[in-house]
């Protein structure tokens, strides 16, 4: 069973930064792809944006384009999401997730999560 363990989540003040990592436990499992998902309180989980794993392409969210990035090391098979400009909207529960998929933005096309991390954004 493959696990990704979620780190760097925190409280900061609006127009700050913070760093997500996830790391996966096995190098061989079947992901192709790899996202960030959020569940702001009291709402669904929503695509915040992912990363072909071979190719480094990303793609991103409308509400976090240019604010957010993402990168991967795969010498430490470790997924990042940079977080820059943080908004009191972006307080949500983070998650990681990896996909056989080379790209998608729904969560049923990814079969392995984190445990998730708290971003808290005070005004």
């Amino acid at each position: 069973q493959v696990q990704l363990v979620e780190s760097g989540g925190g409280l900061v003040q609006a127009g700050g930064s913070l760093r997500l990592s996830c790391t996966a436990s096995d190098r061989t499992f079947g992901r192709n792809s790899m996202g960030w998902f959020r569940q702001p309180p009291g709402k669904d989980r929503e695509f915040v944006g992912n990363i072909r794993w071979i190719s480094g392409i990303t793609r991103y969210a409308d509400s976090v384009k240019g604010r957010f990035t993402i990168s991967r090391d795969n010498t430490k098979n470790t997924l990042y999401l940079q977080m820059n400009s943080l908004k009191p909207d972006d307080t949500a529960v983070y998650y990681c997730a990896s996909s056989p998929a080379f790209t998608s933005s729904f969560d049923h096309d990814y079969n392995y999560w984190g445990q998730g991390t708290q971003v808290t954004v005070s005004s």
